[in-house]
């Protein structure tokens, strides 16, 4: 081997967010000059920069280059020891590569993010609000939660009330308000309540709610009702006090008369009225109506030419139809997708890691068509950059072979900046495209869990393109 190598120090430690150089040193030990290339390798490499990134050696002599490593502040930089290598190619020996290794321990950090969602409940006897928790750190979560109001007005129920989130995912807690009193009349009632997200040796975060509780009776009801008890009171008490004496003149004249009973005269037979025939009214029979064509078949009216039919546009394929396609063909799982964007509408479909959507156009994504193939089904749920979670808790779902929609293509609802998705069997990959940030990374599911992709929604970046795999 014509190369000697040294990492100087073969080992760092590195904050996320920050920097850390190592020095890298080469001899030229052959007999030549020859020119080295270095790239780096491994899953430290989208951070590691080299400079230079060529260097030219005489023989016998020694060059240093310098590894900058800067692992981002999110939860691809896995916390712990990270092995990093580089590739050194000879110019004059493209065959004797030679590869130096590292250790890279990049420290942990935590970081959270807690929604409700929607952050307004309505109810008369219990509201039902979600709480999404998501870990952007680099290591895992562990937290416990709780609720609180003033006044002491509401209990809380939060299924699970501790939770466990790996680096990068979100969990979401179901909780179920109760207010300590039931508003039986009158109007709606504002109550303010916050939830925490308590870590230990960490300071509280706290999401703040709103929940509105009917009445439940109207309060125009209820008058009417008092005003309906106080009239039939009313109405009894008088009837009560006032009762009306009905005698009848034909007893008093027969008791003045002394004659019990008047008996009919025998040669008094009423004559039977004489029957006269009534008229009948002549009845009207309407002739059905006749309609004569013209001697030459020509009308007035119409022409006799053939009627013209507009030409009929084709269906566009969507994404169930494109899966069921791939999957007549073709074994194994599959995702089909298309994307409708915003000044140009829906996309044809793709899968299997295609993309869908526009980089580069400032053409944000309003809405997502899914649909796959032997996963038992897919589900998820669009946040948009105005108005966050529009539907709440009311996720999309669809099983294989069959399409599933989120996001909106109205023109009054805002563009999206994430999802959340799932699938019902295995896991789901996916790699959100993003306004001035580009490409996230990729990030995959475990076996029936959620994955969030898109910008932390505090940004308000919106969503240009997509790639999902299964």
């Amino acid at each position: 081997m014509s190369l000697w190598t040294s990492l100087e120090p073969a080992s760092v430690t590195v904050d996320p967010g920050s920097r850390a150089t190592v020095r890298l040193r080469v001899r030229n030990t052959g007999d030549v000059v020859d020119e080295y290339r270095f790239e780096p390798v491994g899953p430290t490499a989208p951070w590691t920069a080299v400079e230079p990134q060529t260097l030219r050696l005489y023989p016998g002599t020694t060059g240093t280059v310098e590894l900058t490593f800067a692992p981002p502040r999110t939860p691809d930089a896995t916390a712990g020891p990270n092995p990093y290598a580089v590739r050194i190619t000879p110019t004059e020996h493209p065959e004797a590569v030679t590869v130096p290794e590292g250790n890279l321990t990049i420290t942990p950090f935590t970081e959270m993010r807690a929604e409700l969602v929607p952050p307004t409940v309505k109810g008369r006897f219990r509201g039902r609000p979600r709480l999404a928790i998501d870990n952007i750190g680099n290591t895992k979560l562990t937290a416990s939660l709780s609720g609180s109001d003033n006044g002491d007005r509401l209990s809380y129920e939060l299924q699970p009330a501790n939770v466990q989130v790996e680096p990068g995912r979100a969990v979401f807690v179901n909780t179920t308000l109760r207010p300590r009193q039931i508003i039986w009349f009158g109007s709606k009632e504002e109550q303010r309540y916050s939830l925490a997200v308590r870590r230990s040796g960490a300071q509280a975060l706290e999401v703040e709610g709103t929940f509105v509780q009917r009445g439940f009776l109207p309060r125009w009801l209820a008058t009417a009702l008092s005003l309906t008890v106080a009239l039939a009171i009313a109405f009894v008490m008088i009837w009560l006090a006032y009762k009306p004496q009905v005698n009848t003149s034909a007893n008093e004249k027969l008791a003045e008369a002394g004659v019990s009973t008047l008996a009919p005269s025998p040669s008094a037979t009423p004559s039977a009225p004489a029957l006269v025939p009534t008229p009948t009214a002549p009845a009207v029979v309407e002739a059905p109506a006749t309609s004569q064509a013209p001697a030459d078949g020509g009308g007035s009216g119409g022409g006799g030419g053939t009627e013209s039919k507009a030409p009929v546009k084709p269906k566009q394929e969507t994404a169930a139809v494109a899966v069921n396609k791939l999957a007549a063909r073709s074994d194994g799982r599959h995702i089909c997708y298309r994307a409708y964007v915003a000044d140009k509408g829906w996309q044809d479909p793709v899968c299997d890691g295609a993309i869908a959507g526009t980089t580069g156009k400032d053409l944000p994504i309003k809405a997502l068509n899914i649909a796959t193939a032997r996963t038992g089904g897919v589900t998820g749920n669009a946040a948009h950059v105005v108005g966050g979670w529009l539907t709440g808790d009311k996720w999309s779902k669809a099983g294989d072979g069959v399409d599933m929609y989120m996001g909106s293509s109205k023109p009054a609802v805002a563009a999206m900046e994430g999802y959340t998705i799932k699938t019902i069997e295995g896991s789901v990959c996916q790699n959100p495209h993003i306004k001035d940030r580009g490409w996230l990374g990729s990030g995959c599911t475990k076996d029936g869990d959620w994955i969030y992709g898109g910008s932390p929604m505090e940004q308000k970046l919106q969503l240009e393109a997509v790639r999902f795999t299964v």
